[in-house]
């Protein structure tokens, strides 16, 4: 029997990067996919390409999309057993340097979004009493960056979010895990774009992140598919860190060889 076999999941920001990875690593494993993304015709094209996955178009900024998302999923699979709430976008600016606009389109995105998503999650997942909700973080949201200030504090609140619904379900037996991941730098297309803006503007410090360790996007994945699973039953509330060692390293990981 596959690891997750039967169960059905949403993932936002499922047309590109890490929620496009957990979409084919979720669906390869026996789960039904519900690929949300508001990039309507990337995330069809992404859908139709994999077996067991669906598109469906959500700006999870808005709330009524979500309900109506998760409403349409119950209805026609009969259930919701996995969130992924992937969906976010970066901007680099210090606190300096962030705008009201960039404070709150990042936040939009990933607090509001990943907000709603946990809120009507939940709602559906109690009556059956389980589920499995998977928020993504960052080590942003560990170790801070002085150049990605809304982000940082973004993810920060997702990370208290997962905290905060996880004690919930456990206390009122609810039987809803929740908890966070925490990628370093992945090859993304997110990764790629911050590359090319610094190394418009500061060669010095992109020929710096050359060096760097960066991790593939099916690292991220295969945490996820561990949480989606029943052989993470007793995992709630954890924060779990997929960086080789980047965050409790003195110094730099290097690129390997």
């Amino acid at each position: 029997m596959k690891r997750v076999e039967g169960k059905v999941a949403i993932v936002t920001g499922g047309a590109s990067g890490l929620g496009l990875a957990a979409c084919h690593r979720l669906a390869e494993e026996g789960a039904q996919v519900v690929m949300a993304d508001i990039a309507e015709e990337q995330g069809a094209a992404a859908a139709a390409a994999i077996d067991g996955a669906e598109f469906a178009r959500l700006n999870v900024s808005d709330e009524q999309n979500w309900q109506a998302l998760i409403d349409s999923v119950v209805a026609e699979f009969g259930r919701l057993d996995v969130l992924v709430n992937c969906a976010g976008i970066v901007q680099l600016a210090s606190i300096e340097h962030t705008t009201e606009e960039i404070w709150r389109k990042v936040n939009a995105v990933g607090t509001d979004g990943t907000f709603y998503g946990c809120k009507h999650a939940v709602r559906v997942m109690k009556p059956a009493g389980s589920g499995s909700i998977i928020n993504m973080c960052s080590t942003a949201s560990i170790q801070g960056g002085p150049n990605i200030f809304a982000y940082a504090a973004s993810k920060s609140a997702i990370r208290g979010m997962t905290k905060s619904v996880a004690c919930l379900s456990t206390q009122e037996k609810y039987g809803i895990r929740c908890n966070s991941v925490h990628p370093g730098n992945m090859e993304t297309p997110m990764l790629r774009n911050m590359y090319n803006i610094v190394a418009e503007n500061d060669p010095a410090s992109a020929a710096i992140m050359d060096s760097l360790w960066v991790g593939e996007p099916v690292d991220v994945a295969n945490m996820i598919l561990f949480l989606a699973s029943d052989e993470s039953k007793s995992v709630n509330g954890a924060e779990m860190v997929v960086d080789n060692t980047t965050t409790i390293t003195e110094g730099a990981v290097p690129k390997p060889d």
